[in-house]
């Protein structure tokens, strides 16, 4: 089964990204999330493959995708050009992020609360 809005966590480390994870389905077990970290020889980084893989893979049409540092956030903008689903990005702190909307999905919140209340997280 498809499902609308999902998840998804990019991070430089496999561990980070897997744990965030962990915690979100924590609060969202009915939310399709997936994630991506480290680059594809296993060291702190990125890989587009994995990237564009944890997309490809996630069940939702709409995505919300959280990052840690600057080439994840590269490396999801292109798979937003080449991507038919469409993927919201916002800049706030990855696990509070994605924790704060993995909870919102969970309970059917509007979209549009949902994006308000990401706008409203403080990058500190």
């Amino acid at each position: 089964m498809t499902k609308k809005y999902g998840i998804v966590i990019i991070s430089h480390s496999a561990d980070v990204a897997y744990g965030v994870h962990q915690i979100i389905k924590e609060v969202a077990q009915d939310v399709a999330i997936t994630h991506a970290g480290g680059t594809d020889d296993g060291e702190i980084g990125t890989s587009f493959e994995k990237v564009s893989i944890a997309f490809e893979t996630n069940e939702a049409d709409h995505i919300y995708a959280f990052y840690d540092l600057g080439s994840a956030k590269m490396n999801i903008e292109t798979v937003m050009e080449i991507s038919d689903k469409e993927i919201l990005l916002f800049d706030v702190p990855i696990l509070e992020g994605a924790y704060v909307t993995a909870a919102q999905l969970q309970m059917d919140e509007s979209i549009d609360v949902i994006n308000a209340n990401l706008k409203t997280i403080i990058v500190k």
